[in-house]
C-alpha cells in the first residue's frame, strides 16, 4: 500500500522559508520520479516540482523558479521541497505525488498524500 506524508508546512511571512518533507513507503522509492504540486481552494492541483529517479534532474514550474527546490535522499524514501522568498500566493496545500511516467514533467500522478498546508501571510 503506496503512503506519502507530507510535514513541515506552516506560517510563514513574506520573504519567509519553509522546507517540506515527504516520506514515502509501500513501493520502491528509487525507482519512481516524485513530484510537489499544490492546491487552492476552489482550484485544481498545480504541478509545483519534480525529479527523476536518481535526483539528478530536477525542474520547477515558472512561477517558483529561482525560489523552490526540490531534492530527495534515496536512502531516507523522503523528497523535500525546500520554499524560499515566499509570497502570499504561495499560500496552498502541498501534497507529495508519485509520478506514473518517468519523465517528472509529464503531470501524471497515482498517489499522493493528504498534504501540508502552508500560509504565507505578515
Amino acid at each position: 500500500q503506496v503512503r506519502l506524508e507530507e510535514s513541515g508546512g506552516g506560517l510563514a511571512q513574506p520573504g519567509g522559508s519553509l522546507r517540506l518533507s515527504c516520506v514515502a513507503s509501500g513501493f520502491m522509492f528509487s525507482d519512481y520520479a516524485m513530484s510537489w504540486a499544490r492546491q487552492v481552494p476552489g482550484k485544481g492541483l498545480q504541478w509545483v516540482a519534480g525529479l527523476y529517479s536518481d535526483g539528478k534532474e530536477t525542474h520547477v514550474a515558472d512561477p517558483v523558479k529561482g525560489r523552490f527546490t526540490i531534492s530527495r535522499d534515496n536512502a531516507k524514501n523522503t523528497v523535500y521541497l525546500q520554499m524560499n522568498d515566499l509570497q502570499p500566493e504561495d499560500t496552498a496545500l502541498y501534497h507529495c505525488t508519485k509520478n506514473i511516467r518517468a519523465n517528472p514533467q509529464v503531470i501524471e500522478y497515482d498517489s499522493w498524500g493528504p498534504g501540508t498546508k502552508v500560509t504565507v501571510s505578515s
